[in-house]
């Protein structure tokens, strides 16, 4: 399985989260090309030392997000995670980027040795705060394959955080998860309503029933509620690391470190593969 040769193990994978300062040409951008890279590398090396599983890096500061992403995204992204595979050389690290740039995602990770992506729509339309946002699976896997990215895995958001779902109201979580192996996906993300909102431990066992590929949870994994997750196949956390628990503010070293500490000790007294 691609997921257990790049991870190490199948179950209760930490990735923390670089939320990427805003980039040039953003409303909220005010800090040079250098400067944002650096600050990324040194979020990296805090994770790096606290013994994270996989990063991934996303360009969260840039809202308001929009569909057009420009070619200055598409560069400065993949200038920071070039240097962050620079300071990571063997960690496992994916990159998203906002909003719903997935084959972009696919052409940074490419050009900058990352291994995987989050993609949002990937099945199914819904109603993001950007608009309205279609489904991409078939473009998406044929520009995979088109540039030659074949081993950059793509992890794609189910019943996404940040959206209504009126549209497939009559389509269940495990009916979108069922669809998304259909098309391929290499792995599910399942996240709460909003960024920092626990998923629903009910959604992951009826998830992971369904479907043979990897389930990831994607919001609201803390210190406290870790042990109603570690048997998801990853566990994706960004504003659990940081200071104060706020997605904005910068990596916290001692929350990782003490976040990892009891990972590795629920691991050893057997709570996950």
């Amino acid at each position: 399985m691609k997921f257990l040769d790049l991870f190490g193990r199948l179950k209760s994978v930490v990735i923390g989260m670089i939320h990427v300062n805003a980039l040039p040409g953003t409303p909220m951008g005010y800090m040079t090309m250098p400067q944002i890279t650096e600050e990324a590398c040194r979020e990296a090396e805090i994770y790096r030392q606290a013994g994270i599983d996989g990063l991934i890096i996303e360009n969260m500061h840039d809202v308001p997000y929009c569909f057009s992403v420009g070619p200055e995204v598409c560069a400065c992204m993949t200038a920071v995670c070039a240097a962050v595979r620079g300071v990571c050389p063997r960690l496992p690290l994916g990159v998203q980027i906002l909003s719903s740039a997935n084959q972009q995602a696919v052409a940074v990770a490419l050009a900058s040795g990352l291994d995987f992506i989050r993609a949002e729509g990937f099945v199914f339309s819904h109603v993001a705060d950007e608009g309205l946002l279609d489904a991409c699976a078939g473009d998406l896997l044929r520009y995979r394959k088109q540039i030659g990215a074949e081993r950059v895995q793509i992890f794609t958001d189910i019943k996404k955080k940040h959206s209504s779902h009126a549209l497939t109201s009559d389509v269940s979580i495990e009916e979108t998860a069922r669809a998304a192996e259909f098309f391929l996906s290499d792995g599910l993300i399942v996240t709460g309503a909003a960024t920092g909102a626990p998923a629903d431990p009910r959604e992951l066992r009826d998830v992971s029933q369904r479907v043979s590929i990897p389930v990831l949870i994607g919001s609201g994994v803390t210190y406290d509620n870790v042990e109603r997750y570690l048997h998801a196949s990853g566990m994706i956390i960004g504003s659990h690391f940081k200071e104060g628990g706020r997605w904005a503010a910068a990596v916290d070293p001692e929350q990782v470190k003490r976040f990892m500490g009891k990972v590795r000790g629920l691991r050893t007294r057997g709570n996950a593969a």
